[in-house]
């Protein structure tokens, strides 16, 4: 959970500010892609709507383009108004880094988490 160990949240495909699997954050991550998400259509669709297209491949970055099922490292302040806008995505807590919650309430992120009980 956040706070504590930060698990991976996808290698396939490899997401990440750094591409290191982990929703991992420093001084060069300005947007702060810090939340782990299981993206879902309503999501992603909204993204494309929003200027940020996730789905659509660019093989020159390296970037496969991003479908439904898929967990990805998202920016929290787009999370966050995903959130207002009724579509924020499925949150896994425990590969979600602490820095979230300078963004996000926990009780925000709890209420989407599909890794807590």
């Amino acid at each position: 959970m956040l706070g504590g160990h930060l698990e991976s949240c996808s290698r396939e495909p490899l997401t990440g500010f750094y591409r290191t699997g982990c929703c991992d954050t420093g001084a060069q991550d300005a947007g702060a892609h810090t939340v782990c998400v299981l993206l879902t259509e309503e999501f992603l669709d909204f993204s494309v709507a929003m200027g940020n297209d996730l789905v659509t491949p660019m093989p020159a970055f390296g970037f496969p383009g991003l479908v439904p099922g898929n967990r990805w490292c998202l920016c929290a302040l787009r999370w966050k108004e995903a959130h207002a806008a009724g579509v924020a995505p499925p949150v896994v807590l425990a590969a979600t880094h602490e820095r979230t919650l300078q963004f996000i309430t926990l009780d925000d992120l709890v209420e989407h988490a599909i890794d807590v009980s």
